[in-house]
This record gives C-alpha cells, structure tokens and sequence, in this order.
C-alpha cells in the first residue's frame, strides 16, 4: 500500500466516478488468494499483461499504461472495499500506520511473515515476500 491511509469511502459509492484504471487495480485485489499477497508493481504488471493491446504495446516499446505508483495511489484511496492488505511494498513492510490492522489480517489468514529483529523499531515483523507473494496463477481463486 501507499504511504497514504486506506480511504474510508466504499467503492459502490463512487463506482460511476471510478477510472477505468482504478476498476481494474481493485478487480485484481480481489482476486488475491488470503494468506497470499502481491506488490504494487505485481499489479501493475498483471494489468499491462491482460490485454493483447497492451503486449503489442510493451512489444512495440510502449509504455504502461499503470505502474506501481498508480496502483498505490489506487488502493490509497479506493482500497478500503477491497482486501487493501494483500496489496504490498515489495520489501515486505507493513503499511506505515496501518500496521496493526494489516497484521491483524495477515494472522487471521495465516500469510507467511518473518518476525522482527528485537532491535527493530516497534517489533512488527514483516512479509515473508518469498512465501506470500502470489503470481497470479489461473489454479488459485481469491476470497475477500
């Protein structure tokens, strides 16, 4: 997640107003299995590599049409109707001032974490990236 808070606001309330872009980040948020996660650029990459418009595009030396910072500013403020918790900083951080609801969900679903060091500021563990992170595989259905 951003740096920013989750929204407060729901995303029925504002469907009519939603990008394209941001329909699209929450759709695969969704989808996201509990227990696993994906980063910001994960999403980005899943939603540049959905379309054949946008492979021909990548091919073509085109850009992104989202990347990691639009996910971000996405869930920043549309996230809260979507599991906002399996959306990640790819270093496995837990979302600066959300730490403890995030873990709290991180637990209940049993996603792998690596325990702090004693040394570390506040004691909050972080994401085991290599054991929760999620690629997207057709065989694993998300559940929010």
């Amino acid at each position: 997640m951003s740096e920013q808070s989750p929204a407060e606001d729901t995303r029925e309330g504002y469907a009519d107003a939603l990008p394209e872009y941001a329909e699209r980040v929450l759709e695969v948020a969704e989808r996201i299995p509990p227990g696993h996660v994906m980063t910001y650029g994960d999403v980005a990459e899943w939603l540049d590599g959905e379309t054949a418009e946008a492979a021909e595009a990548a091919e073509a030396g085109g850009r992104r049409r989202v990347g990691p910072r639009q996910v971000g500013r996405v869930m920043s403020l549309y996230g809260s109707a979507v599991p906002w918790w399996r959306v990640v900083r790819s270093d496995g951080v837990l979302l600066p001032g959300h730490e403890l609801r995030a873990l709290a969900h991180y637990r209940a679903e049993g996603t792998p974490l690596k325990e702090a060091a004693r040394s570390a500021e506040g004691h909050v563990p972080r994401l085991d990236m290599r054991r929760a992170r999620w690629d997207g595989e057709a065989g694993v259905e998300g559940h929010t």
